[in-house]
């Protein structure tokens, strides 16, 4: 008799004990999914800036360009046209960014959330990316045909290093900026601060939540 209470004790410990886990296990899971809206909320303002100052910034070049369309360089129009352009494509980014940020849910299944932390992560990078192409054309604005026509070996040869290193910079990490790289020095150096390490906290914190389950 008293081995049987004994056992009977012990099994109504030991699911005691399980319930306690699992109870354990439920909250950290649900804290952890508190954070991970939290981390995500906390790049909504800088990405709502980064909308206004873009859309700010493409309506006075676009005003720009359609007033001195007839009197600007092509140099100038080109460049300019181009810049705009791919800010364009970066607002449009940031756009689907903020979207895609609303519409994650913490009572979603841990995959569905998953996805939408890699699309914001690839976005993010190709937004960096689209950027970036825009450096050799801060070289270029300013050209006209009097420099062409009017100036000397070393104009020309100051010119065309400083554009020249400018697109191989552009190339370089428009090719190089994947997230394989993003334990380099310089991948670090670029992607810090409220654009990128929510992310990265949010998709970790998720793994914590499959270990816990």
């Amino acid at each position: 008799m008293e081995d049987a209470e004994m056992i009977h004790l012990w099994k109504a410990y030991d699911k005691r004990l399980e319930e306690y886990l699992s109870f354990n296990r439920q909250n950290a899971a649900d804290i952890t999914h508190m954070k991970v809206q939290s981390a995500l909320a906390s790049m909504t303002p800088l990405k709502i800036f980064a909308v206004m100052a873009g859309i700010i910034w493409v309506i006075l070049v676009d005003s720009i360009l359609i007033h001195t369309f007839r009197s600007a360089s092509f140099f100038f129009l080109a460049s300019a046209g181009i810049q705009v352009l791919l800010t364009k494509l970066a607002i449009g980014i940031y756009l689907y960014q903020l979207i895609l940020i609303q519409r994650v849910n913490i009572n979603a299944p841990i995959l569905e959330t998953q996805e939408k932390l890699c699309q914001l992560r690839s976005s993010t990078l190709w937004c960096a990316r689209l950027l970036f192409l825009q450096l050799p054309l801060w070289t270029t604005f300013y050209w006209n045909q009097s420099m062409l026509y009017n100036g000397n070996v070393w104009l020309y040869l100051l010119q065309a290093v400083v554009t020249g290193a400018f697109t191989w910079a552009a190339i370089w990490l428009f090719v190089n900026i994947r997230y394989e790289n993003r334990d380099k020095k310089w991948f670090r150096l670029i992607f810090s601060g409220k654009e990128w390490n929510p992310v990265i906290r949010a998709m970790e914190l998720l793994q914590q939540v499959t270990a816990y389950r």
